[in-house]
């Protein structure tokens, strides 16, 4: 038989199991404030994911941008050593030899339209002063009409003679009369 204090102890614990399966889980105020804390910490979640996926795609805009400056400052220094078109004696029509040149500074106008360029039209020393100035002018104004039917903008483009001014080889021998009747691509 059980004793008193068996029996005491007995529906002691048959109380307290009877107590706890009374509770039921959590009160609705804890399941609310469960709810929004997980949904908060879901959007903190989804807003980090957004914010290093966008400065991802600025520094991969950024990176293009410093490639592409990279890449039109290599073709400007390439082109810069073929700016001089050399003319006949007395002509200001571009040799077919040059328009391959001519093309390279078109596509590069082209493809930077905030680039300008100054043509200048230079002459051999014979002839008067104001015709070589005149011939210089019409050399430079073939060279910007080329680069116009190119495609390239006017606006891009200035024109200056200097006739025989500013004489690239001194002297009267053909090399140097040859190297003087010239026009030059100047980028600014």
């Amino acid at each position: 038989m059980l004793t008193n204090n068996k029996l005491r102890s007995l529906i002691l614990a048959a109380a307290a199991t009877s107590l706890m399966a009374c509770q039921s889980g959590p009160t609705e105020e804890e399941l609310q404030a469960e709810a929004t804390r997980a949904a908060q910490e879901a959007q903190q979640q989804e807003q980090a994911r957004i914010e290093a996926e966008k400065a991802q795609a600025e520094a991969a805009a950024i990176e293009r941008k410093q490639r592409a400056e990279e890449m039109a400052k290599k073709t400007l220094d390439s082109l810069k050593s073929q700016q001089t078109v050399y003319f006949d004696f007395d002509r200001s029509t571009v040799k077919s030899d040059f328009l391959p040149v001519l093309a390279k500074h078109a596509d590069f106008l082209i493809a930077n339209p905030s680039q300008k360029i100054v043509i200048e039209g230079h002459c051999d020393s014979r002839g008067t002063p104001e015709y070589n100035i005149a011939l210089g002018e019409r050399r430079a104004k073939e060279i910007q009409q080329y680069l116009t039917t190119a495609g390239v903008k006017s606006s891009q483009i200035s024109v200056v003679s200097y006739g025989e001014e500013k004489l690239a080889v001194m002297g009267a021998s053909d090399y140097a009369m040859a190297q003087n009747r010239r026009g030059v691509l100047v980028y600014n």
